[in-house]
């Protein structure tokens, strides 16, 4: 969720590991939020940092030193924009185009530095924190302040006014991905992976939200995140597929008449259910006949997620793996293509990670941790979908 997906990172942010990742946004020049909307948490109002780190006891070298005094740095400046961005929305300030960018730079940041501190200061690692990620990147002391971060996010990216939300948006990601994929010639125990990878999709470009807004980027936008020509494109070939869908699943093609009726002139991608439909057949669909062997391949569904989550991040050379016969051992070299993971946070924290020049897609699906508790909730979702529990 950030800047256009396969546009180059600046060259100094990327220098630094610390591009925007790509997702979309409703921000045009600035951003008025309710201030009723929250209130700060009491915890960032207080919070002073003393991790691990800074009693470490005895004489440390030159480079933990500095490593230690990056990090307390970094966490101060995550602190201060958190701070900054809250003051803003509470009082009903106008917010900066692109109001994401400052607080994504400094949690990166963050993480990156503590990576750096773990490497010079193995002893350094603590406890596991509740975001599942590794504690060789994140002290769990700083978990209110990602608490705090996701919050503003919240806030900062939720649907216009206009936008037009479904009361069953989980069920319409999974009915519409097993219709296409059924469309597509797949089996029923098939259609369902369908269903279950694209509700990952769901969650892992919003985090299960419909209708988002995108504080990052002014392009990407909607329930899957799509830009505009994505979402004209993915219309273009609902249109080819949909009367072959409708005539096994008449209920469905109703409910898409409805939706189209719906939406009339609204942007698409502010319809939960046109949304996830033309985002779906615009970068996706293609690739469900080859679901079977994808399952084969990688037969962890949360591989299967990630998989397709790299489509939308980088197309052709995940295209190319899988054609390649060895997708897990696919090798990644080439820089630009690099720069897109990092830009997405992959191989984006810390020294080392930042230095990697290429990775196996094996490497790639690991180095997605940040994906793993979205991904995790999706399949759990997904159960109580198929189970009535959940629309």
């Amino acid at each position: 969720m950030g800047i256009n997906r396969h546009a180059a990172a600046p060259a100094a942010a990327l220098a630094l590991g610390l591009v925007f990742t790509p997702q979309a946004s409703i921000v045009i020049d600035t951003i008025i939020v309710n201030p009723a909307a929250s209130l700060v948490s009491a915890a960032i109002g207080s919070l002073r940092f003393i991790s691990p780190a800074m009693a470490q006891p005895g004489a440390l070298t030159k480079k933990q030193s500095d490593a230690l005094n990056t990090y307390n740095n970094a966490v101060s400046s995550f602190e201060e924009v958190l701070r900054q961005r809250r003051a803003q929305i509470n009082s009903g300030q106008p917010l900066p185009n692109l109001p994401g960018q400052a607080l994504y730079l400094a949690r990166i940041n963050m993480i990156s530095a503590y990576k750096d501190l773990t490497d010079a200061l193995p002893s350094r690692i603590g406890r596991p924190n509740k975001f599942g990620i590794p504690p060789a990147y994140f002290d769990a002391d700083s978990e209110p302040l990602v608490d705090e971060y996701r919050k503003l996010f919240d806030l900062m990216e939720a649907p216009p006014a206009n936008a037009q939300k479904s009361d069953t948006p989980f069920k319409d990601v999974v009915d519409l991905a097993m219709a296409i994929a059924r469309a597509k010639g797949l089996d029923a125990t098939n259609a369902q992976a369908a269903g279950r990878i694209s509700l990952g999709l769901f969650f892992a470009e919003t985090n299960g939200n419909q209708n988002v807004g995108n504080a990052r980027s002014n392009t990407y936008k909607g329930s899957l995140q799509t830009g505009p020509s994505e979402d004209k494109n993915g219309r273009r070939k609902w249109a080819a597929i949909k009367q072959a869908i409708a005539a096994f699943d008449p209920a469905l093609g109703a409910r898409d008449d409805k939706e189209e009726a719906r939406a009339g002139n609204l942007d698409h991608r502010y319809n939960h259910w046109t949304a996830v439909r033309d985002a779906l057949m615009g970068a996706h669909a293609e690739l469900f006949p080859q679901i079977p062997a994808i399952v084969k391949t990688l037969p962890d569904p949360i591989d299967q997620m990630k998989f397709f989550e790299l489509i939308q991040i980088i197309p052709s050379p995940t295209r190319s793996a899988l054609k390649s016969g060895d997708l897990v051992n696919y090798r990644i070299s080439e820089p630009r293509i690099m720069g897109y993971l990092r830009n997405n946070s992959i191989f984006a924290f810390g020294q080392a990670d930042r230095a990697r020049t290429s990775a196996t897609f094996r490497e790639i699906m690991d180095a997605m941790w940040l994906f793993n508790a979205k991904l995790e909730r999706a399949l759990a979702t997904f159960d109580e979908v198929k189970s009535g529990k959940k629309g």
